[in-house]
């Protein structure tokens, strides 16, 4: 048999990793693909800098939320009362700083030891007593909507203070000179932060092939770099021409770029992975999965406290409604972005993209006047699909 006859082993290399790659980021593009389509069909609108602006706002407490669950739903499980504890924080700041007249820092302190101990509470009696995690968080999603309504008393409490409104809807400081229509403070921050990804993929890459790891064609790695890089610039530019970064913003890439190292570059990252993935092989080789299953939830709790916070900052009120359906959306984004339902697997940028998926399908449909009912049809059934999806590929491996 000619050589012609047979692939050679560098191109038939190359065309499975560019195979893998392309299921690696089929949600960015899935993403992608839908804004250019709500951009289309909204003449524009979608992408303009206030709407920008007002889809971080919109989705900022969902993104910081989905960052918890994550790692419950990687460890087998699931928190079906982030929204109402997100509420009763809520609840809890008003009446701390509205009522009380206690200053923001130290009520904002006590709202997140609140949601750690929550967290707590409920982690324990899945870790230690094995007891369902659908039935704890069930019990604890009634629990803390019916103390959120006596708290408030039935009532809206508000305003918060000013300056604590500024969590969610303050912009970072202008430090440049400024020119007409555009913050270059903002543009600038922007801009570093497409060159720090693109030399941590580079870093990456030259550490594989260090150790002698299969990587991708340097043509095509150069190209998604650029493409990255280009348009991280292009959204901090158009950030940048409304009122710049909002500080809820700056929050939650802090809070992505920690919880990406720790799940992908820490022991207690690996762990929890091997919990979900085969809890009783983890237990044989010395991880205490109970331990860190209740640490997940302590973590869920501080984050749908932060979450609550948020939330409440914007509304600049708490209402007794607040949070409501809050956890649909954030494991619908876990889900969305790649996560198993069998544990395991889920990567922090999967359930980044997962929220904004939600996100923009949200602010587009209403763009279009599309009502409540059939938005709620639309994500149900993209959710169902995300979920099929997991079940194929699970079966195929």
């Amino acid at each position: 048999m000619s050589d012609k006859t047979l692939p050679l082993p560098e191109t038939r290399q190359h065309a499975g990793l560019l195979k893998s790659s392309l299921r690696e980021y089929g949600m960015l593009l899935s993403l992608f693909a839908i804004m250019i389509f709500f951009q289309v069909a909204t003449d524009g609108t979608l992408l303009r800098p206030l709407n920008l602006t007002n889809l971080v706002l919109q989705n900022s407490y969902i993104v910081i939320m989905a960052l918890g669950m994550l790692l419950v739903i990687v460890t087998g499980h699931i928190d079906l009362s982030v929204g109402s504890v997100a509420g009763f924080i809520g609840a809890v700041a008003a009446v701390l700083m509205v009522r009380m007249g206690l200053h923001f820092v130290p009520a904002a302190l006590i709202c997140l030891a609140v949601g750690g101990l929550i967290g707590a509470a409920q982690g324990y009696w899945v870790a230690y007593f094995r007891i369902p995690s659908f039935i704890v968080t069930l019990a604890g999603m009634l629990v803390f909507k019916g103390l959120a309504l006596a708290l408030l008393q039935g009532q809206s409490v508000g305003p918060f203070p000013p300056t604590f409104q500024k969590l969610s809807s303050g912009f970072i400081p202008e430090l440049l000179p400024g020119f007409e229509g555009l913050y270059p403070t903002s543009l600038a921050i922007g801009a570093l932060l497409a060159l720090a990804l693109v030399y941590l993929n580079h870093r990456a890459r030259a550490l594989r092939e260090s150790h002698g790891v299969e990587t991708e064609p340097y043509g095509f790695f150069l190209g998604k770099n650029l493409l990255v890089f280009a348009v991280v610039v292009y959204f901090a530019y158009l950030i940048a021409s409304h009122r710049g970064l909002p500080n809820v913003l700056v929050i939650m890439t802090a809070l992505i770029a920690l919880y990406a190292f720790v799940t992908a570059r820490t022991v207690v990252g690996r762990q929890i992975y091997a919990v979900g993935g085969n809890a009783k092989a983890a237990r044989l080789s010395g991880i205490k999965a109970e331990r860190l299953t209740f640490l997940t939830f302590v973590n869920m709790g501080v984050l749908a406290a932060l979450a609550g916070l948020v939330f409440a900052a914007r509304l600049n009120t708490a209402t007794p409604k607040a949070g409501l359906g809050f956890e649909l959306d954030v494991i619908a984004a876990c889900f969305i972005g790649g996560a198993s339902a069998y544990g395991g697997v889920g990567k922090v940028g999967g359930a980044v993209i997962g929220a904004l998926i939600m996100g923009v399908m949200n602010n587009g449909m209403s763009i279009l006047g599309i009502g409540i009912d059939y938005q709620q049809v639309i994500k149900g059934l993209v959710l169902l699909g995300a979920v099929c999806l997991d079940v194929y590929n699970q079966r195929r491996t």
